[in-house]
């Protein structure tokens, strides 16, 4: 029996924005769990991230076949928070799943095989305990496998009822184009694009991405948008021995924090100039930009959660203070 009883007030506190051309809207927020959600993580904690995204109008859950570690267990954990606490609510939840990446030994458990992809989906919702999930996603390109194969392959997938939407994760300008040609001739609903973007990395700015998605009619969903946690203030004044670096280095590096820590100084300034917190600023950003659907945060515990979803409602930038971020984060940026 669940237990949990949803904030009555969750949809005053979120702004939804239409998917692209699609008639699906995904919350300015959405809540992701490539971290923090593995088979060492704290289960409790898990929980009331989830129950406080939810409280606070994150309609939005994303996650991926080999989130964890172990690959898996982000699935697992949520599968079971959602059985166990939040079934009720499922009807309210857009809940993505994604392969891409290497998940099992062997050649048939990597990119973008209509093997691979059919069988992945299939253990996802075994983990997640679903029929079906709302938006599955090629989790990156394959250099190998022809883009007919990996496009007819996610078609079936909508076709078998065990996904509504699809969606694409890590591809350049170019080659969404070619997949979103192949995708509306098979009248498939791809609705949606996953890409890194923040002050640090403007990749999608420069490969064609966000220039193609909206042309198209495709929206725009964005990962790491605080570069890793650079973009917070828990490297303001040095490194913690709590920190992220500490417990899993492999996707930022104390070299990382030192290299920019005057950029985040810098930017923490004209975070507070806006009355803002820096990973507040750092969403903001990003939404400032009516081509973006939304911003995917991931969090360790509640509170984080709580301060990134007050950057809704202040969205807005002058020209002074784009050109001034601009300066502060050209030098090392990601192009």
């Amino acid at each position: 029996m669940n237990t949990y009883e949803a904030n009555s007030q969750r949809y005053d506190i979120m702004k939804y924005n239409r998917c692209g051309k699609s008639g699906l809207k995904l919350p300015a927020v959405s809540f992701g769990l490539w971290h923090n959600f593995g088979s060492n993580d704290d289960y409790k904690i898990m929980r009331q991230m989830c129950f406080t995204a939810f409280d606070s109008g994150i309609t939005h859950f994303d996650l991926a076949n080999n989130y964890g570690p172990v690959g898996g267990a982000a699935e697992t954990n949520f599968g079971k928070i959602l059985k166990n606490d939040m079934s009720a609510y499922r009807d309210e939840m857009i809940i993505s799943t994604k392969a891409g990446y290497e998940m099992w030994p062997g050649p048939y458990g990597n990119f973008g095989s209509r093997k691979y992809l059919i069988a992945s989906l299939d253990q996802s919702l075994k983990r997640l305990g679903l029929d079906y999930v709302d938006i599955f996603y090629h989790h990156r390109m394959d250099p190998d496998t022809p883009l007919e194969e990996t496009m007819l392959a996610l078609d079936s997938i909508v076709r078998s009822g065990k996904a509504l939407y699809i969606g694409l994760s890590n591809y350049d300008g170019e080659t969404m184009k070619k997949a979103s040609k192949l995708l509306e001739e098979l009248h498939t609903p791809f609705i949606i694009n996953q890409n890194c973007y923040n002050m640090f990395d403007r990749t999608i700015e420069n490969n064609g991405l966000k220039a193609n998605a909206p042309k198209l009619g495709k929206g725009i969903i964005t990962f790491s948008p605080l570069a890793q946690g650079l973009l917070t203030d828990r490297y303001l004044a040095g490194i913690p021995t709590d920190s992220r670096i500490a417990k899993d280095g492999r996707f930022l590096h104390e070299s990382d924090v030192e290299r920019r820590h005057s950029q985040i100084l810098a930017l923490n300034d004209m975070a507070k100039e806006r009355g803002q917190s820096l990973a507040q600023f750092a969403l903001s950003w990003i939404l400032k930009d009516d081509n973006i659907t939304s911003v995917l945060i991931g969090a360790s515990r509640p509170a984080q959660i709580l301060d990134c979803v007050k950057c809704i409602g202040n969205t807005s930038f002058t020209q002074e203070e784009l050109n001034k971020i601009n300066s502060i984060t050209e030098n090392d940026r990601v192009k």
